[in-house]
């Protein structure tokens, strides 16, 4: 039977909390408190016989990758973009007057910086325009972050969640749908909202040959009142190999494209450089 919960958190957060992708930032880069992962977060890129990066086992449960080689030279800057049932009525209301950020996008444009975007199903098709302007620039690839942002366990910051695992599947298989109309740079990639998972929603989406890439770098964007942070946050933990986790999201991660230029800055100062999650995971 499938089961969609929504936990009673829900009555005593901020609505705006839980539209939140991500784990929220302690301000100076400690890993904040939250659903705990599994496997083991130390795990590097996995090891595939097949030559296109980012394909999983589709008979085993999905494998969590969380950064790439550290004998490179790049860094993976991946950014979330979020679109919740939620976030569409206060875009509809007019109450929120866009979760896209026009800013950041131009910015990554003009520097031609490499980034991976895990889009959720419904930013794909509420922002068609600039999902297609994404999809279109070679510097850039999609991955997955489910339809409608909702957990895949249950205690995930308060977000409603789905545990049915033929739902589970269901719901990432249409995104993978809505992301392959756009073209460009595809990849299998997944990215839990939240960062949560368990065994039990590995298992259940395996079969779909995705890998699930949680990051080793949470900038801890997501409601961020400073941009200093951020980039402390980033910076402090970024090494080669690196995948770092930030978000497209508007008013909900509002010094992100304030944030990004120091970090962009400050990782080239180490000599370092930037590219597509496939590469730094192939590398």
């Amino acid at each position: 039977m499938r089961r969609r919960r929504t936990l009673g958190i829900l009555a005593a957060l901020p609505a705006a909390f839980l539209t939140a992708c991500g784990r929220p930032g302690t301000g100076g880069g400690g890993t904040p408190a939250g659903p705990a992962l599994d496997p083991d977060p130390s795990v590097g890129a996995p090891e595939m016989e097949t030559p296109v990066p980012g394909w999983g086992d589709p008979d085993r449960p999905a494998r969590v990758v969380n950064h790439g080689s550290r004998d490179g030279e790049s860094v993976a800057l991946t950014f979330d973009a979020d679109l919740t049932e939620y976030m569409a009525g206060q875009l509809d209301s007019g109450e929120v007057e866009t979760y896209h950020n026009e800013e950041l996008l131009a910015y990554l444009e003009d520097e031609r910086i490499p980034a991976t975007f895990f889009m959720t199903g419904m930013w794909a098709e509420r922002y068609v325009e600039e999902a297609r302007r994404i999809a279109g620039n070679p510097l850039f690839e999609l991955a997955n972050h489910t339809y409608e942002h909702q957990a895949f366990t249950a205690d995930c910051y308060g977000l409603a969640f789905e545990d049915d695992p033929e739902a589970m599947r269901a719901d990432v298989e249409r995104t993978f749908t809505a992301l392959t109309a756009l073209g460009g740079n595809q990849t299998r990639y997944f990215r839990f909202p939240g960062l949560c998972h368990d065994k039990a929603a590995l298992k259940a989406l395996g079969p779909l040959g995705l890998t699930v890439v949680d990051g080793d770098v949470v900038s801890g964007d997501p409601f961020a009142e400073a941009s200093q942070p951020i980039v402390d946050a980033v910076l402090g933990r970024a090494e080669a190999g690196s995948v770092v986790v930030m978000h497209l999201g508007g008013p909900n991660a509002p010094m992100t494209h304030i944030a990004l230029p120091s970090i962009v800055d400050g990782l080239r100062e180490r000599g370092l450089g930037f590219a597509r999650l496939s590469e730094v995971l192939a590398g």
